[in-house]
């Protein structure tokens, strides 16, 4: 493990991709297959393969109490150390510098020790194993157990890079690789299968998931039709809803999340009315929240999220529609070659019945047409467009031009920012995480609707930072309370009710456009300019016949 923890760290000190690439055949070349299996893997961030459908359920803060545990350091050391890293790993490095009992452990051997982890029935036991392993490796190595355990590997490392360096060490044409990669889903199976040649074989298996296709985001009608150059463009609405895989066969049905974890305890009544499809079929699509009528706001759908038994009652209180805008796999057949207009075809020929609806489809031939579809859809309270090539493969796991997203904020806000946060990764060291607020017109009062950590440039945040930490009202180790005198000016792409805030309100996927230096605290946005817009495009239910509908304008 401690090989594997230094090219790791060697990975993460260059900023070549090349170099990454190198570094990383040179090691997974000379490792058997079972530790080329796992190698793969753990330098994707993950402790198991997509394939093997397993979770460890150990949380950051389980981790942090073991290390802090293993480390005998006391609690004010340890939050001094982390605030200087803001990375788990790398606390975790310094936290145990010479405080464990080193011993020469195998990838085997850590692997296994992961699977008790995993199999552990309490949590007491899950951390007294984890204490035992880590005690036995070298610092570095913890570093990168722990690293991957919370997913967080953060060497610059993406599974492109994988993909690559797995080409060059086994001299496979790349583009065979993702190929594998895109049918198996799972990157330590396409590395054995690289290493023993075993390339003409590989197909879509029903169950397990293969990643989703990508799209490019865009920001006008024009750049959709420059960047996909085409004379027709298909759009399709783009839906607040959970992106799903619906895989189903011989009276099996699954779904499968965005990533590539099975997600149909969530969702009980799709996986029902799949069990009753007549073709052996993979879908893409959409889980809505939908009311017979109506499709709902995507905060009733979230009260689904995240359970492993879906009651009665809220079954009834928040029923669903799997809404299916692409089809990968029919009857033994893959499909995800051919054009998208004749997927679409075979799709509409399976003739599906509700909960399964397909996703409106329309025809734009310029981009007046294009903004004026755009237009309509937002009116409805949508998110915004898809834009699709009518005549592309489906690609997973590839963001390019086949497929593009036209989501143009709706509006933008003025809000002052009322606390602050260390940031992660690359930004650790600085605040870069920003709460802010509302103002209450009757009373004043500020009122939180977000938080934003994306929008800045470097020097802006590092000059922000300074001002912060001149500006703290209270220290609270990774949060500070700040005086709200700072104006920002905040995109986002929807708001939504909510209770964790006192305004009642919340903000989807906010971003800072610009620090607003030129603006006092006393005109930024209101509360009721949020309600405004909350009633005016989000409070309104969406019709289900708009969802289906096909149109050929």
């Amino acid at each position: 493990m401690l090989d594997f923890a230094r090219t790791a760290e060697a990975i993460g000190a260059t900023s070549s991709t090349l170099e990454k690439s190198r570094l990383l055949a040179d090691y997974l070349r000379r490792l058997p297959p079972d530790d080329l299996r796992r190698a793969a893997i753990y330098m994707s961030g993950q402790p198991y393969g997509r394939a093997e459908r397993r979770t460890l359920n150990l949380g950051w803060a389980a981790i942090g109490k073991v290390v802090g545990r293993l480390s005998r350091r006391p609690p004010e050391e340890l939050n001094g150390l982390f605030l200087k890293h803001s990375d788990l790993g790398d606390w975790t490095f310094d936290a145990l510098s010479e405080a464990t009992h080193p011993a020469a452990t195998s990838m085997a051997e850590v692997a296994a020790a992961l699977e008790e982890i995993r199999t552990a029935r309490t949590a007491a036991a899950k951390q007294q194993l984890l204490e035992a392993l880590l005690d036995r490796l070298d610092p570095l190595a913890a570093k990168y157990v722990v690293k991957v355990l919370s997913f967080e590997l953060r060497i610059g490392l993406q599974e492109g890079l994988v993909e690559a360096a797995l080409a060059s060490a086994f001299e496979v044409p790349l583009a065979t690789v993702r190929r594998i990669h895109m049918l198996t889903g799972d990157i330590g199976e396409t590395a054995v299968r690289c290493r023993a040649g075993e390339l003409a074989d590989t197909r879509i298996t029903l169950f397990q998931p293969i990643r989703f296709m990508l799209a490019t985001a865009v920001e006008t009608p024009e750049e959709a039709f420059q960047r996909m150059q085409t004379e027709v463009v298909w759009t399709e609405e783009k839906y607040d809803g959970v992106r799903c895989q619906l895989h189903s066969s011989g009276g099996r049905c699954e779904l499968f999340s965005r990533e590539l974890k099975e997600t149909s305890e969530a969702f009980p009544e799709i996986v029902e009315a799949g069990l009753g499809l007549i073709h052996e079929v993979l879908l893409d699509g959409e889980v809505l929240a939908h009311d017979g009528t109506q499709v709902l706001p995507f905060f009733e759908l979230q009260r689904r999220l995240g359970r492993k038994v879906v009651s009665s009652a809220l079954r009834a209180e928040v029923p669903l529609v799997f809404v299916a805008f692409d089809l990968l796999y029919l009857d033994g057949d893959v499909v995800m070659d051919r054009p998208l207009e004749e997927r679409r075809r075979l799709m509409e020929e399976l003739g599906m019945k509700p909960p399964f609806l397909l996703a409106r489809l329309e025809t734009a031939r310029d981009p007046e047409h294009l903004d004026r579809i755009f237009a309509e859809t937002r009116d409805r309270g949508n998110e915004g467009l898809m834009v699709k090539d009518p005549h592309s493969p489906y690609s997973p796991g590839r963001r390019g031009m086949s497929w593009l997203k036209l989501k143009r904020p709706l509006a933008t806000l003025d809000v002052v920012v009322t606390a602050v946060e260390w940031g992660h990764g690359k930004r650790r060291g600085v605040l870069s995480d920003y709460t802010f607020a509302v103002r209450e017109a009757e009373t004043g009062q500020l009122l939180n609707v977000g938080k934003a950590y994306t929008g800045l440039t470097d020097a802006e945040i590092a000059t922000m930072t300074e001002f912060f930490l001149a500006n703290t009202v209270a220290d609270y180790g990774r949060s500070r309370l700040v005086e709200p005198n700072t104006v920002i000016e905040v995109a986002f792409d929807s708001i939504q009710r909510s209770a964790r805030h006192r305004s009642g309100f919340a903000l989807r996927f906010p971003r800072i456009v610009r620090l607003r230096e030129d603006k006092p605290v006393a005109e930024i946005d209101t509360l009721a300019r949020v309600r405004e817009l909350h009633e005016r495009y989000f409070a309104r239910l969406i019709p289900l016949a708009q969802v289906a509908e096909v149109s050929e304008e």
